[in-house]
C-alpha cells in the first residue's frame, strides 16, 4: 500500500510539471483561458481562501480550495512550508458564483516571513506573499513618538527586505520644522518621510500617491491617525477613528493571519495590517546579524578590526568611531546596543 501511495504522488509531480512548463511564461493559460480566473488571495481561513479575482475577468471575491495536486506537491516537496498564503496571485476555476478551486500559484517575488513558531527545524511562515512595500505611520504629537519602536519597525522591514516609507501624522499639532527635527534623521539616511495631517489635509496626494497600485503593510502603534489617513485619502471607506485594524480583521474568527484589503483608488491598491510587522519579534534575526539590518552602519562594516565585531566594545571598531565623528546618529546606535542586547 506505502509503494502504490509513493508512485502516485510521483504521477502526480510527473503531471505537475508537464502543467507548469506547458504554460510558462504566458500571462493566462491559453487552452483553459474561458475556465480560468486570476486573483488575489485576500484572507486565509484554514483550508479555505478568499480570493479576490480581477475586475477585468470574474471581479467578485471567491471562497476557495487548493487543487488536490497541488496539495500533493506540497506534500512530496516540504520545502514548500506555506503552499498558499495571502498575497498570493493565483488562479482560480470558478465554481458557481460564489466558490472555486485553486488551479494554479504564481511565484512569489517577496514575502514577509518568519520561522515558523513552534517548529525546531528550519521551516518558513509566510504571513504576507508579495508585498510591495511597508508604510510605517507615527504622530509627531500626540502620543509622543519613539523612535526607539521606528527603529524596531526599520529592521524587520529590512530583515523582510521590504521597502519601507514613513508617514509623519499630526504635523499639525507641531509645525513641520519641528517634526523634522524629529524625522528628519531617516530621510538622511534614505528612508522616504512623508509629513502628513488628516486634520488639514497636507501631504494626503503624496501619500495617495505612495499607495496607488502597491500592496502595502501598514503599521504604527495606535493612536498615531491611520484611519483619519485612509479617510482623507478616500472618504468613502467612512473609517472610525482607530477602526483601521478592526477594517483590516472583521469577523469572528480572527487570527494572527495578515488580510488584504482592495482599496478604491488604482486597479492593484491593497493595504494590509498585519502582525508580521506590527507584533513580530525579532527572534528571527541572529544578533551577529542586526548589524546589516541598520541601513546608515553598512559602509563600515568591513573596515573594523575584527571580522566578528558587534560594534559594542571591541577595539579599533568602525562603527564606533563613526558615532563619535557624528557620521552615525548616536540615538540610532543607542537603538542598535538595546536591540542587540536584547533590551525593550
Amino acid at each position: 500500500m506505502a509503494r502504490r501511495r509513493v508512485q502516485r504522488l510521483s504521477e502526480e509531480e510527473q503531471d505537475l510539471m508537464q502543467f507548469e512548463d506547458r504554460y510558462k511564461n504566458r500571462p493566462r493559460p491559453k487552452q483553459e483561458s474561458t475556465d480560468l480566473v486570476a486573483g488575489i488571495v485576500i484572507r486565509a481561513r484554514g483550508h479555505h481562501y478568499d480570493v479576490q479575482t480581477d475586475p477585468g475577468t470574474d471581479n467578485r471575491v471567491r471562497v476557495c480550495e487548493v487543487r488536490g495536486r497541488l496539495l500533493a506537491e506540497q506534500i512530496a516537496d516540504r520545502s514548500k512550508d506555506t503552499l498558499v498564503a495571502v498575497g498570493d496571485h493565483v488562479w482560480v476555476r470558478p465554481n458557481g458564483k460564489e466558490k472555486g478551486l485553486i488551479e494554479r500559484i504564481d511565484e512569489r517575488t517577496s514575502v514577509l516571513s518568519r520561522q515558523r513558531p513552534g517548529v525546531n527545524m528550519l521551516a518558513e511562515d509566510v504571513i504576507l506573499a508579495n508585498p510591495d512595500q511597508a508604510l510605517v505611520v507615527f504622530a509627531a504629537a500626540d502620543p509622543e513618538p519613539h523612535t526607539r519602536m521606528l527603529d524596531r519597525f526599520l529592521v524587520i522591514a529590512e530583515f523582510n527586505e521590504l521597502p519601507t516609507a514613513i508617514c509623519v501624522n499630526k504635523v499639525d499639532l507641531t509645525g513641520l520644522d519641528a517634526a523634522k527635527r524629529i524625522f528628519g534623521l531617516y530621510e538622511t539616511i534614505g528612508y522616504e518621510v512623508i509629513y502628513t495631517s488628516a486634520e488639514e489635509g497636507q501631504g494626503i496626494d503624496a501619500l495617495r500617491d505612495l499607495l496607488t497600485d502597491r500592496v502595502t503593510v501598514v503599521t504604527g502603534p495606535s493612536g498615531v491617525g491611520k484611519s483619519s489617513l485612509i479617510n482623507r485619502i478616500d472618504p468613502r471607506l467612512s473609517l472610525q477613528v482607530g477602526d483601521l485594524r478592526d477594517f483590516q480583521q472583521k469577523g469572528k474568527h480572527t487570527t494572527r493571519a495578515a488580510q488584504l484589503f482592495r482599496m478604491p483608488f488604482g486597479e492593484k491598491t491593497y493595504i494590509a495590517d498585519t502582525p508580521g510587522i506590527r507584533e513580530l519579534g525579532l527572534y528571527d534575526i541572529d544578533p551577529i546579524d542586526l548589524q546589516f539590518y541598520f541601513v546608515e552602519m553598512q559602509e563600515y562594516l568591513h573596515d573594523c578590526r575584527y571580522s566578528g565585531c558587534t560594534h559594542d566594545h571591541e577595539p579599533e571598531c568602525a562603527v564606533r568611531a563613526a558615532v563619535e565623528r557624528g557620521e552615525i546618529n548616536a540615538e540610532r546606535y543607542e537603538s542598535y546596543l538595546k536591540l542587540l542586547h536584547g533590551e525593550e
